[in-house]
């Protein structure tokens, strides 16, 4: 996926769409219209009754597209869902696309995609390792930071995720996770902090 660097990037990110076909048909189209080069899936992305129709309408518009697993979604159907579109899981993993480094690693406290803490870390860690010489990079997680506004919900954010903020300096963390702090932008120590929520959101960089 690595492409012409040194360019603008757009992107479509987008969390917690929970299995709704008639919700990323209508994302696909924005996708298209605002020509964005990459789709960020930022986990719950899957529900019990609707897998089949989540991916396809982003690959009929010939965008492409990362995703990582939320706490709704299990590790195999995300991993099972990449293979099966030809898409790329950043679980763990990180990519180069227009000299920009995306790497993630999804999952939470609970649900079919729990992932303890530290696990959560060395996962991110391990993304990230792919990426030491890149000058611009993205995070991308399910779960808020520990001490962002997102916890403003009650539910407490990832100590993994903010370490990782600190550590690994990306000048972007996209996630979801919490509903009602979709559209909430923040700073952390230098990294601007995005939840984008199922509404989805261009983010240029």
């Amino acid at each position: 996926m690595e492409k012409q660097k040194n360019r603008k990037i757009k992107m479509l990110a987008i969390s917690d769409v929970h299995g709704d076909s008639e919700l990323t048909k209508r994302l696909a189209e924005k996708a298209e219209k605002e020509k964005v080069d990459l789709v960020l899936l930022c986990g719950d992305n899957t529900s019990p009754f609707e897998t089949e129709d989540l991916i396809k309408p982003f690959k009929k518009k010939n965008k492409d597209v990362l995703i990582i697993p939320g706490n709704h979604d299990s590790f195999a159907t995300t991993e099972f869902i990449a293979n099966l579109y030809g898409i790329k899981n950043l679980h763990g993993y990180s990519i180069i696309h227009n000299g920009i480094g995306f790497f993630g690693a999804g999952g939470a406290d609970i649900g079919p995609g729990a992932i303890s803490e530290n696990e959560l870390f060395r996962t991110l860690k391990k993304a990230h390792s792919g990426l030491e010489k890149i000058k611009t990079k993205i995070m991308i997680t399910h779960q808020h930071p520990k001490g962002s506004n997102s916890e403003l919900s009650g539910v407490k954010g990832s100590e993994a995720v903010t370490k990782a903020i600190k550590e690994f300096k990306p000048d972007i963390l996209i996630h979801g996770h919490i509903h009602e702090a979709e559209g909430i932008e923040e700073i952390i120590g230098n990294t601007k902090v995005i939840n984008v929520g199922r509404k989805g959101r261009i983010i240029e960089i």
